[in-house]
């Protein structure tokens, strides 16, 4: 007889067919000792009450994750599996279930740095039904493990917004339950996709910004006003100031200011900064709805990403990065 699940722990799309039994007989299974038994005692109704005053519980911590219906889903779905070998598994299933990603597409822009294995993440912008900008991803790696997580986060992240992929909060991992089968290499290699792929979301939703002010004249760099700021002034002679300048963009900010403070450190180790310019010491200021329900270290993980090589030659960048709903 095929067993199901009740609608809390109901897994949809989410697991294959294969593991579908298992994880029902899981958490409806009767157990050896009582196989035979018509009536439930009084012990079994209070495990059965805790357990679901846990998984409402779960639920609600959940909610406040800022995850996409999909993620949502997913994360629901991975904590409900009572076993790690079956979460698992399931992530192997969902690495042979990814669509091949084209080749032409495995370039060094699209490759994610600090994983163990090799990895790779693009995403191209349609419109949907309210003609809102959203994403859909592709990916690839040669680890089985590690494309089950490319896996997830193509298949949690496609079709949504850039405003609802920033918003994601990436301790929905542990939520998950998904970190108790990930070596610490391997989660801060999950940190480095989410991040490249927020990132590739932020620089789709600059560019649809750009091409809808393309004839504006306003360029949105009031500071307090709420716009996000799309130009800046370059300063003559200070080529790593420009071009960090033009990175962060990428970012979508509301605030932005970057200081040179090289001239403080005259004299320091590394102090010589960049050949041309000496440029060598910076404080950044940046506040954007990208950073929203992020911890501090993701978010200077985040700004080293969109930075990208500019951070190894400078010495030194103090960062102060928050969301609009936090100044």
């Amino acid at each position: 007889m095929q067993l199901q699940l009740s609608n809390m722990f109901t897994l949809g799309t989410v697991l294959s067919s294969l593991f579908v039994q298992e994880v029902n007989a899981a958490f409806l299974a009767p157990s050896k000792n009582t196989i035979q038994r018509q009536t439930i005692s009084s012990s079994s109704r209070s495990n059965s009450d805790a357990l679901l005053l846990s998984m409402v519980s779960s639920d609600k911590e959940i909610e406040h994750l800022n995850l996409t219906p999909q993620l949502e889903t997913m994360t629901k779905a991975f904590r409900s599996i009572p076993d790690e070998k079956l979460r698992y598994k399931q992530l192997l299933y969902m690495a042979n279930q990814l669509k091949p990603m084209d080749p032409n597409l495995m370039t060094p822009e699209n490759k994610v740095p600090g994983c163990l294995s090799t990895v790779y993440v693009d995403c191209e912008t349609s419109r949907d039904e309210n003609d809102e900008v959203v994403l859909n991803y592709v990916g690839s790696s040669d680890g089985l493990l590690t494309k089950g997580l490319v896996a997830l986060l193509v298949r949690g992240l496609s079709g949504c917004t850039p405003e609802q992929i920033q918003k994601v909060d990436p301790e929905f991992i542990s939520a998950a339950k998904i970190t108790q089968s990930l070596t610490p290499g391997r989660n801060n290699g999950f940190l480095n996709m989410l991040a490249v792929m927020k990132k590739k979301a932020a620089e789709a939703l600059d560019g649809d910004a750009a091409a809808s002010t393309e004839n504006d004249e306003t360029t949105g760099s009031a500071e307090g006003s709420g716009a996000v700021i799309t130009t800046f002034e370059e300063i003559q002679g200070k080529p790593m100031y420009n071009e960090m300048m033009e990175s962060l963009l990428k970012l979508q900010p509301v605030r932005l200011e970057l200081i040179d403070d090289s001239d403080q450190h005259a004299g320091h180790a590394g102090s010589k900064g960049w050949e041309e310019s000496g440029e060598s010491h910076f404080s950044l200021t940046i506040v954007s709805e990208a950073f929203g329900g992020m911890a501090l270290v993701k978010r200077h993980q985040l700004i080293y990403l969109v930075l990208g090589e500019t951070m190894s030659k400078i010495h030194a960048l103090q960062i102060n990065a928050k969301a609009p709903d936090e100044v």
